[in-house]
């Protein structure tokens, strides 16, 4: 039986030439609160404008500074698109970011930017792994994205941990002709 003791510890996998890329590293950094229509509805039914834009300029804005303010309606009613005009118009100059939707469709939208922009040229011909197991709500829809754009690029890619990786995909390699 070998003795594992002796001679120096060699991290297998960091001398692989596995790349990794972690999602989880693009997470919005700014605060992200949620401003609810809902509380400015007539019996969380109706918009009355009138009442509506009274209680907008009531409203402290500052607590929205440099943050990502998602603007949404919870309940069934149906807002008029104004209404959400309105009240951007007040965060504009206050808050990092303004989305019209929850936080869910926020995270989609973001990683979908994120992932358009992301130059893959480094991973040419390498082999990748998209790291799983996030702390931070990393969407399926941003693994599903890098995969599809990554593809054009890497040699394979595979999902998980360097350590321990599900296969997603492998270029089958080209024999030069003799």
């Amino acid at each position: 039986m070998k003795d594992i003791t002796s001679g120096p510890l060699v991290n297998r996998v960091a001398n692989s030439g596995i790349e990794v890329i972690n999602l989880e590293d693009y997470y919005p950094h700014n605060d992200i609160a949620v401003f609810d229509i809902k509380p400015y509805l007539f019996k969380e039914l109706i918009l009355k404008e009138k009442d509506f834009r009274s209680a907008l300029k009531e409203i402290d804005w500052s607590i929205y500074n440099n943050k990502i303010v998602l603007v949404y309606n919870s309940t069934d009613a149906i807002i008029p698109v104004w209404a959400y005009m309105l009240v951007a118009s007040y965060l504009t100059d206050i808050a990092e970011t303004i989305f019209q939707g929850t936080q869910s469709e926020y995270l989609q939208y973001h990683y979908a930017n994120v992932v358009a922009g992301l130059d893959l040229t480094t991973y040419q011909e390498k082999r990748v792994v998209i790291k799983g197991c996030s702390n931070k709500p990393v969407p399926p829809i941003a693994y599903a994205l890098l995969t599809s754009r990554l593809k054009g690029y890497a040699q394979s890619i595979m999902y998980g941990e360097p350590c321990s990786t599900v296969p997603i995909f492998k270029r089958p390699r080209v024999l030069p002709n003799i």
